[in-house]
């Protein structure tokens, strides 16, 4: 590929940096990647990812793109690793809308292994580039500029707690994640900060890892158990390497799960299924309870804004940040990741339009599906217009239907797995499956009916 300067630079190894370093690798002469953290000598969680201790699976669609930029990434996290690939309709056991999707074979293959593993992994890859470095205990204090130009020149950063300088390149990534001081740097320089869209959710889970055992879940790879009516609260249980699970349940707006045997158990008992009360009853804890807070869901509009600098990017959750009960956030980096390349491809020119045009147009899909559901809870403050709330209705019947019939529940897999846009649920073919399966009776999993309230101050 023609290449486009001399000089690359991303703020932050994220899953989402490193994406955007390996698109950069094929543009630029020289990449280098800047982490405030130090990098682990093992794949071990960090301090900059304060959910790498929860529960993690790459969707059917990221792990695709995964493989595309760095080919047997999957299967070294398998053989290396211990990672589980598996068909995400037949493998995994999901519940929404307190009704239990019917599995069957699909081309939908997941993988399944830690955070610290997945993106372990990754950064090896990618520093196995001989074009690419990485830094560490690196603090960017802000960008440099050219007012004149216009344009961002590099940042200002300081290494191990040295003295500040300044590190030119010829296009900066902002890969920081969702407490990115972009929009602080963009008013620096004397441009406009992004607005946000925010949608309070007061989300927050207890985590634990268990012990897993061949009988566990009759086999299945994991359970995911999306918050419905009336308790609304949310579980998964995952298998990850080592033979494990790692286990997190919780609620909306304060409804806490405890951190204690006994009313972590109680709490997973209000699950519109037992099956993932019935493993952890029995087997052994690995970990202590670990809490994740996550406030709301937020998006900055960075394609609205009329003036921006050059060389300039924002990047994954530093665009967008979405309810990670929904395990959405790596596959939207690996697709940003791609609109990224095709940006590229096209030349330096007017990157910052193109790039955060196509981001928009990625982020509106998951975005849509998170808060969308989101606001089926009752307190969850934010706008339900018609068709929103026509959404909800049709999804909820297409979860009845598909209780019996498994191209239904892959049909609406592959839309949660960013593999097709939701307009695919609503073709005259799948339509039809729903109003003829909604004519019979539906099995709840259990009865959606008050229960008493465990809660945890």
């Amino acid at each position: 590929m023609k290449k486009l300067g001399e000089h690359a630079i991303v703020i932050g190894a994220s899953v989402g940096g490193l994406l955007a370093a390996r698109v950069l690798s094929d543009f630029y002469t020289r990449v280098t990647v800047l982490e405030r953290d130090a990098f682990p000598a093992t794949d071990a969680p960090r301090k900059g990812v304060p959910q790498g201790r929860h529960t993690h699976g790459l969707l059917a669609r990221g792990s695709a793109i995964f493989e595309a930029f760095f080919p047997r990434y999957n299967s070294e996290v398998v053989a290396l690793s211990g990672g589980l690939i598996g068909d995400v309709a037949n493998d995994v056991i999901w519940i929404g809308h307190n009704v239990r999707l019917a599995n069957g074979a699909s081309d939908l293959s997941g993988l399944l292994a830690s955070r610290p593993v997945l993106e372990g992994h990754l950064r090896r890859r990618l520093l196995a580039l001989p074009n690419v470095r990485a830094i560490d205990h690196c603090a960017v204090r802000g960008l440099a500029a050219d007012p004149a130009r216009m344009r961002v020149t590099g940042v200002r950063a300081s290494v191990d707690g040295k003295s500040e300088e300044t590190f030119d390149a010829d296009l900066v990534i902002d890969a920081t994640g969702r407490g990115s001081s972009g929009a602080a740097w963009l008013e620096a320089l004397g441009y406009p900060a992004p607005a946000d869209e925010k949608v309070d959710i007061g989300i927050c889970y207890m985590t634990r890892t268990y012990r897993r055992r061949p009988a566990d879940l009759d086999g299945k790879h994991g359970i995911v158990v999306a918050g419905s009516a009336p308790d609304w609260r949310n579980g998964v249980m995952l298998a990850q390497e080592d033979d494990t699970w790692i286990v997190s349940t919780g609620g909306y707006l304060g409804d806490d799960a405890p951190g204690d045997d006994q009313g972590f158990l109680a709490y997973l008992a209000t699950l519109p299924t037992m099956a993932i009360h019935d493993v952890v009853a029995s087997a052994e804890p690995l970990t202590d309870f670990r809490r994740y807070r996550y406030a709301a869901s937020l998006r900055r509009r960075y394609e609205r804004l009329a003036r921006f600098p050059a060389h300039y990017l924002a990047f994954g959750d530093a665009i967008c940040s979405f309810n990670p009960v929904y395990g959405q956030g790596m596959t939207v980096a690996a697709e940003e990741a791609l609109a990224l390349q095709r940006c590229l491809c096209a030349g330096s020119t007017d990157l910052a339009r193109r790039f955060f045009a196509a981001a928009a147009k990625i982020v509106d899909i998951p975005w849509d599906i998170a808060v969308g559901n989101d606001l089926r809870h009752p307190q969850v403050e934010g706008a339900r217009p018609p068709m929103r709330r026509f959404i909800n209705w049709y999804i909820g019947k297409l979860h009845r239907a598909a209780t019996r019939d498994a191209v239904l529940a892959t049909a609406f897999l592959k839309v949660v797995n960013l593999m097709m846009p939701p307009s695919s649920l609503l073709s005259p073919a799948i339509v039809r499956r729903v109003w003829l399966g909604n004519r019979r009776p539906v099995s709840f999993v259990r009865s959606p009916e008050p229960r008493v309230r465990v809660r945890c101050d």
